[in-house]
C-alpha cells in the first residue's frame, strides 16, 4: 500500500546521503533496517501505520517462511521510493541488484493494488462477478514480477497491514479497511494457499474476516473456548500421541497437525448449512506413509484405538474425486480429547495434493480449470520456499521467464479491470478483448497515459485507454502481417468477420438492385418481394438477392417465378423413374443415380458440387439429371416447384476430378497471383481458368479448379488464407 508523507518532510535527494558503500557490497537485513529506518521518520501508510512498525513487521513474517538476507533486506526498503529520489540506483548501490528488482517489483505489486481496489469493490458488484477478476489479477500478479519471491513479500507486507487494521478499532468500519479485507479474502489469500504458505494463508483469512464479518468471526472464536495458541498446542499435543499410537504398531509415519482455523470453519458451516456443533473436525491431522498398504494399516490402527464417526469416513483413494485427488479421511473421537479429523495418504498422493493436477486450492476454490502456465509458476515458486540454500534459489529465480512459463500479458482498463491477452498484443487486440464494437470503432489509444500508435507491443501492469470513434469500422490494413496492427487470432476473426458483412451487404444491394431492374422490365414493379422469394424457395428476400448477385439464379427464373410457366420443354423428356432397390454401384462413375444403372448426370454450374458434399438430384427435361449440393438455394427452388423430380443420387468411385469455383479476396500487391497459384500446384490442382479483377488496393479473384474432393479443397483454401494480404478465400 503506497503511503503518505506530511507536508513537512520532503523525498531525499540520494546523491547527497553519505556513507554509500562499494556496488559490489551487498546489505543484510541488520543493515538495510539502520540505514532506511531514519529516512522513515515521520512517515505513514495510508492505514496510518508507520512505515518503520511497517518494516519491522513484514521483515519478521519474511523471517519466519524463509529468512533469505536480500528478502529480509527487500522487507525493510519497501518504502524506499517513497522517501527517495533515485532510489533504484540508491538501492542497487547499497544492496546490490537482486534487492533493487525486489523493490521495484514489490511496489509495483503495491501499486497495482490501489489502481484496481476501488473499482473492484464499487464497480464489480458482489462476489459473483468478483471472481473472474480475482482470477485475473492472480495471474496479472505473477506475470508482473521479474523475480517471484517478491510474492512472499507482498504476502508479508500485507499480513502485517492486516495485523495493524484488526488492532485498531478506529480503523474497523473506514470503507478503505473494508476494500482491503476483501481484496485480502479474494486475492491474496487463494494465492497463499496455492504456494502452500499456510501460515500466512490461514492468518490471512481469520484476519479478512475478521474485518468483514466482525459479529461472525467473535462468535465462532467465543465457542472454541480457546486462543489460537492453545489449539496450536492441543494439536502438537494429538500428533504425538497419533505417532506413539502408529509406531506401535510398527507403522513409519510422518504426522504433522493443525488446528482448523476460524474462517475455514465459517466457510464449512456455509458450505454444509451446518451449526457449530456439527463441526467435527476442529482439530486436523496429517499422516504421510510411504506405501498404499500402509495407508489402509494406519486406518485399522486408529480406528481400533479411537471409535470412529461413520458418516465421515471417506475413501478418496478407491474411489479418487474428480481432479485425481487421493487420500483417506476419517475423523475419531479420543475418549479424553476433542474430534480429530485424520488424513492418510502416500508421500505420492501428497506431492499430487499438493503440486500436481489433483492440487488441493482447485477443489477447495472449486476451480479445475486454471491455465498450465500459471500451475507451473505456482510450482516454480513453491520449489523456491521448499529450497534451504539461497544461491540454488537464486540460480532457480535468475532463470529466463520464457523457460519457465510462457507469458500472456495483462493490461488495465481506465476502471481497473484486468484484460488476459496473448504475447504481443496491442490496443486494438486489448480494444477487441474489451468489446467487439469497441474494437470496430478504435481510432488511437493512450497507455499509461502518453498517446501510442495502434501497433504498439502492450506490457504486463499498463493502463490502456482505447480513443474511439461514433462510428465506422475497422481498416484493412489491420489484417497486414507486416504492419502489426493485430496479434490475437480472436481480433483477427472480428475484423474479418466485420468485412464479410459488408461484403454480404453489398452482394445483398447489387441483388436487390439487378431483381428490381428485372421487375421493371416486366412491369411487376408492384410484386411483394417476400412472396417472390418464396415462390422461388427462399426464406428471405436477402437470400433471394445473394442467388441473383452471384448468378446462382437468373433473371428467367423470376420471369418463369411470376407467369407460373416453365422452361420450354422439347419434344423428349425424361419421366423421373420408379425408386427401385438400390443395385451395386459400379466403380468407374462419378454420380450414381439410386435404382438406376446408367443415367446421364451433369454437375449444376450453380453450385459445383464435389465429394464428400451432401448432393440431390433434379430429373431435368433433355439434359438427364442435374446434380447440385443439398443446401443450394437454387436446388431448394426447383425442389419445391416439382419436389416429383426430385431424386437421390450418390458419389461412385473414380473420376479423374470435379469442377470447383474458388472466389479469393485479397489485398493487391506483386506476386499474388504467383503465390496463390503455387499452393494449387503443391497440392496437384489443375487450374481450368481464372478471372482476376484489381480496384482500390483490392484484388478479387475467381479461380476454376479441377479438384478430387472437399477435403483437398479444404486444404487448399487454409493454405491460401495464410498468404501476405488475402482476406478471403473460399468456395463459390
Amino acid at each position: 500500500m503506497v503511503g503518505k508523507s506530511p507536508p513537512q518532510i520532503e523525498a531525499i535527494d540520494v546523491t547527497q546521503q553519505p556513507h554509500a558503500l562499494p556496488a559490489e557490497s551487498a546489505l543484510d537485513a541488520a543493515g538495510a533496517r539502520s540505514l532506511i529506518l531514519p529516512l522513515y521518520e515521520g512517515r505513514l501508510l495510508r492505514t496510518g501505520e508507520p512505515f518503520a512498525e511497517h518494516a519491522d513487521g513484514t521483515a519478521a513474517i519474511v523471517q519466519s517462511i524463509r529468512g533469505a538476507p536480500d528478502l529480509l533486506a527487500a522487507a525493510y526498503l519497501f518504502g524506499a521510493h517513497e522517501v527517495l529520489r533515485n532510489a533504484d540506483e540508491w538501492i542497487r548501490t547499497r544492496a546490490g541488484a537482486s534487492v533493487a528488482v525486489l523493490v521495484a517489483d514489490l511496489r509495483q505489486l503495491m501499486l497495482l493494488s490501489d489502481s484496481i481496489r476501488t473499482h473492484w469493490n464499487e464497480a464489480a458488484g458482489g462476489q459473483g462477478r468478483r471472481e473472474p477478476q480475482a482470477e485475473a489479477l492472480r495471474r496479472m500478479l505473477l506475470a508482473m514480477v521479474n523475480d517471484p519471491r517478491v510474492v512472499v513479500l507482498r504476502l508479508a507486507s500485507r499480513l502485517q497491514t492486516m495485523r495493524y487494521l484488526a488492532r485498531e478499532p478506529a480503523t474497523a468500519m473506514l470503507a478503505a479497511t473494508v476494500a482491503v479485507a476483501r481484496e485480502t479474502s479474494a486475492l491474496l489469500a487463494p494465492l497463499a494457499n496455492r504456494l502452500g504458505i499456510w501460515q500466512l494463508k490461514w492468518e490471512l483469512e481469520d484476519l479478512a474476516l475478521q474485518l468483514l464479518e466482525p459479529r461472525i468471526y467473535e462468535q465462532i472464536a467465543g465457542q472454541l473456548e480457546q486462543s489460537r495458541a492453545q489449539r496450536e498446542r492441543t494439536a502438537e499435543e494429538a500428533s504425538q500421541r497419533l505417532r506413539e499410537l502408529l509406531g506401535g504398531a510398527g507403522i513409519d509415519a510422518e504426522i504433522s497437525g493443525r488446528p482448523k482455523h476460524i474462517a475455514s470453519i465459517h466457510q464449512k458451516m456455509v458450505a454444509k448449512a451446518l451449526r457449530f456443533e456439527q463441526v467435527h473436525d476442529l482439530l486436523a491431522l496429517r499422516v504421510i506413509v510411504d506405501e498404499v498398504a500402509a495407508c489402509y494399516e494406519a486406518l485399522s490402527a486408529v480406528h481400533s484405538a479411537w471409535p470412529p464417526i461413520e458418516r465421515e469416513y471417506d475413501d478418496y483413494i478407491a474411489r479418487p474425486k474428480p481432479n485425481g485427488y487421493q487420500s483417506l479421511h476419517t475423523v475419531v473421537r479420543p475418549p479424553d480429547g476433542p474430534f480429530i479429523e485424520i488424513q492418510i495418504r502416500t508421500r505420492q498422493m501428497h506431492q499430487d495434493a499438493e503440486l500436481g493436477i489433483a492440487a488441493h486450492w482447485r477443489y477447495k476454490e472449486g476451480r479445475r480449470d486454471a491455465a498450465a502456465s500459471y500451475d507451473e509458476r505456482i510450482a516454480w515458486l513453491r520449489r523456491l520456499f521448499d529450497w534451504s540454500q539461497d544461491a540454488e534459489a537464486a540460480a532457480l529465480a535468475s532463470q529466463p521467464q520464457a523457460e519457465a512459463v510462457a507469458e500472456r500479458v495483462y493490461a488495465l482498463t481506465p476502471q481497473g479491470r484486468v484484460i488476459e491477452l496473448p504475447p504481443g498484443a496491442t490496443p486494438i487486440d486489448f480494444a477487441y478483448h474489451v468489446h467487439t464494437e469497441l474494437g470496430h470503432r478504435c481510432r488511437g489509444a493512450r497507455v499509461d497515459g502518453a498517446l501510442v500508435a495502434l501497433n504498439t507491443r502492450l506490457r504486463t501492469g499498463q493502463t490502456v485507454e482505447i480513443i474511439a470513434a461514433r462510428s465506422g469500422g475497422p481498416s484493412r490494413d489491420w489484417l497486414n502481417p507486416e504492419l502489426g496492427f493485430v496479434s490475437s487470432a480472436r481480433t483477427r476473426t472480428k475484423v474479418r468477420q466485420w468485412f464479410n458483412a459488408i461484403e454480404h451487404e453489398q452482394t445483398v444491394a447489387a441483388g436487390r438492385e439487378a431483381v428490381t431492374r428485372e421487375l421493371q422490365r416486366l412491369g411487376r414493379t408492384a410484386v411483394n418481394l417476400e412472396d417472390l422469394a418464396g415462390r422461388l424457395g427462399f426464406a428471405s428476400i436477402d437470400e433471394l438477392c445473394v442467388a441473383i448477385a452471384r448468378e446462382e439464379l437468373g433473371p428467367r427464373s423470376i420471369e418463369q417465378a411470376l407467369s407460373g410457366t416453365e422452361q420450354p420443354a422439347p419434344e423428349e423428356s425424361v419421366v423421373a423413374p420408379q425408386r427401385a432397390q438400390r443395385p451395386t454401384l459400379p466403380a468407374h462413375g462419378r454420380v450414381l443415380v439410386v435404382g438406376v444403372d446408367s443415367l446421364m448426370t451433369n454437375l449444376a454450374q450453380c453450385c459445383r458440387p464435389i465429394p464428400p458434399d451432401e448432393i440431390v438430384g433434379f430429373v431435368t427435361r433433355g439434359r438427364g439429371v442435374s446434380v447440385h449440393r443439398a443446401s443450394c438455394v437454387n436446388a431448394r427452388a426447383l425442389a419445391k416447384r416439382n419436389p416429383e423430380r426430385v431424386i437421390e443420387v450418390g458419389w461412385g468411385a473414380g473420376g479423374e476430378g470435379y469442377p470447383t469455383e474458388v472466389f479469393v479476396l485479397a489485398q493487391d500487391r506483386p506476386g499474388l497471383l504467383r503465390d496463390i497459384s503455387e499452393v494449387f500446384a503443391r497440392e496437384k490442382l489443375n487450374v481450368l481458368g481464372v478471372n482476376t479483377l484489381s480496384q482500390n488496393g483490392e484484388a478479387r479473384m475467381q479461380f476454376t479448379v479441377q479438384v478430387p474432393d472437399a477435403a483437398i479443397a479444404r486444404r487448399a483454401l487454409a493454405q491460401i488464407t495464410e498468404i501476405k494480404g488475402v482476406i478471403v478465400a473460399r468456395r463459390r
